[in-house]
């Protein structure tokens, strides 16, 4: 039996129940002020500075707060800013707080405060990184100011602070900021809407916010990170359930009340259920990713890594996550999100053109020595568990060594930050997937950077792709910037910085007493509330 078949034979007599003639249950005053909701995985940390994983940042948004956020049009507007100064030669930024800014220990928010967690953010951060090369002071000026002085200007400050990219510039209290990056903090004090309830907890099944009284809002209408945060629930709870069937059943039956991503082949099921809402729950998707570690044999040979892209069909992986229905997915020829202005598919012939064949010569000719290919593949979330199953059969049939670990996506997020050789605990793969909204330009784009020690996980060294990110941001014009990423998407393909394995679209669902759920990268919880 596949998949699934498995899977919807083990719904179909709870939904048959749930889609009957049984109504909505119903709901207390205090549980309408609780909102239970299915998190894409387990948040088996909370450093949002540390890492990346989606689901750190997706539960960071309730804690902390950002100097900036992204709004619909992933346009940058001013949250916990008031105002700011740039000097005429773009050199100088002085920065104004709003008033009324505290976090959840009562202590204000200082513009000290600010400038530890920016110093914490840049070293781990794509953007970080750019500002830091050029900065020249960065101090506190009062407690609600502090000056930003750059050797040159860099017109996209904002975007740098407000995008919704991982890892966000998410602001802290000094003494936590002042941390070391690469070390996780263990305190989790934010100034955001809503607190994190340390001793409710229990990682791997829950994690408890509470309403944060003394948060102001902006008074802008909610738009993703902009605008005010209005919480319509005095009590969030993530119930971890990795198993689809389980949480399934648990939406139908009114025990959770919103779902972050259902598995498609559940949509059905979901849809016949009178009380549950399904949508699409970002359109600018999703792109999925074969992450290889550039350091070590054998992918530390460009050779070989060729061979697996070409080797890869991405409508493997696409039917094995999503299914048939094409209207979810498209096999990609570049690295950026599709639809939008700056994608490009200059020289991803590579990636287009899946021969197993042509793979297997190309394996022999590198010098491949049988080297194992340690896959760290997390198991308890669907994307990574689909994409882990081909990958295994790709790689064998390639004629490659596997070693296949099955584990859970807490340990992939802390076993790849580690750069040790694969055989001494470190990894040769990942699987993972980047949200349409990070990979619309060079800077926001993490995965797509390959500047050495300071890439994302894998540690990729490419001077050809490297050479094209200040050459997109000095661009005066839509074409020249569209010029600089064709030739970056070329190097990225040539080089095989890393293997996306094609763009699809995401569901959510949520039971109808709920409303305010808004369609983007994140699982905004502002402005949702309960009936």
């Amino acid at each position: 039996m596949d998949r699934r078949s498995f899977i919807k034979g083990g719904v179909a007599a709870g939904a048959a129940a749930a889609a009957g003639g049984l109504g909505a249950p119903a709901y207390s005053q205090a549980a309408n002020r609780t909102l239970r909701f299915v998190p894409q995985a387990n948040l088996a940390n909370f450093d949002p500075i540390w890492g990346t994983q989606y689901v750190v940042r997706n539960a960071a948004v309730l804690v902390w707060d950002t100097l900036y956020g992204f709004d619909d049009k992933l346009e940058a507007q001013r949250q916990m800013v008031e105002n700011e100064e740039v000097s005429q030669d773009g050199r100088t930024w002085t920065f104004r707080l709003r008033e009324g800014l505290r976090f959840h220990d009562g202590e204000p928010v200082r513009g000290r405060d600010c400038v530890a967690s920016i110093t914490r953010w840049m070293p781990r951060d794509p953007m970080g990184q750019l500002l830091r090369a050029i900065s020249e002071e960065l101090v506190a000026v009062d407690d609600r100011t502090f000056r930003w002085v750059l050797r040159q200007p860099f017109p996209k400050m904002r975007m740098a602070l407000g995008k919704n990219a991982t890892p966000m510039c998410f602001i802290m209290p000094e003494r936590l900021a002042r941390t070391d990056p690469f070390t996780q903090v263990s305190e989790f004090v934010g100034s955001g809407p809503m607190r994190f309830v340390r001793n409710e907890w229990v990682p791997g099944a829950r994690a408890v916010f509470q309403r944060f009284d003394q948060y102001v809002p902006r008074s802008e209408p909610a738009s993703w990170l902009a605008g005010g945060k209005r919480m319509g629930v005095d009590r969030i709870e993530w119930i971890v359930m990795p198993d689809p069937a389980t949480a399934s059943a648990a939406l139908q039956n009114g025990e959770v009340d919103w779902w972050e991503n259902p598995i498609t082949d559940l949509v059905p099921v979901l849809r016949r259920n009178r009380n549950i809402a399904v949508d699409i729950a970002d359109p600018l998707g999703n792109i999925g990713s074969f992450r290889m570690n550039h350091l070590h044999a054998p992918f530390n040979n460009v050779k070989v890594r060729q061979a697996v892209m070409t080797a890869l069909n991405q409508e493997d992986y696409m039917r094995a996550l999503v299914g048939d229905d094409r209207n979810l997915w498209r096999v990609m020829g570049g690295f950026f999100t599709p639809g939008t202005p700056l994608y490009t598919e200059e020289g991803g012939e590579m990636m287009k053109a899946a021969n197993m064949d042509r793979a297997r010569s190309m394996l022999r000719e590198s010098g491949y020595n049988n080297e194992p290919v340690i896959c760290i593949v997390a198991q308890d979330q669907s994307i990574t568990k689909a994409f882990g199953d081909v990958t295994a059969d790709l790689l064998k049939r390639l004629g490659m060594n596997v070693d296949f670990v099955a584990t859970d996506w807490g340990t992939v997020g802390q076993r790849r930050a580690m750069k040790n050789p694969p055989n001494q605990g470190g990894w040769s793969m990942f699987h993972t997937w980047h949200a349409g909204a990070d990979a619309i330009n060079p800077v926001l784009y993490n995965a797509v950077r390959a500047n050495g020690d300071g890439a994302w996980f894998g540690w990729p060294n490419i001077p050809a792709l490297e050479a094209e990110v200040p050459n997109w941001l000095a661009a005066a014009s839509l074409e020249e910037e569209r010029a600089a990423v064709g030739r970056l998407n070329r190097a990225a393909v040539e080089n095989v910085v890393y293997a996306p394995t094609g763009f699809f679209l995401n569901y959510q669902a949520w039971r109808r007493n709920v409303s305010g759920i808004q369609k983007g990268p994140i699982p905004f919880a502002w402005g949702v509330s309960k009936s």
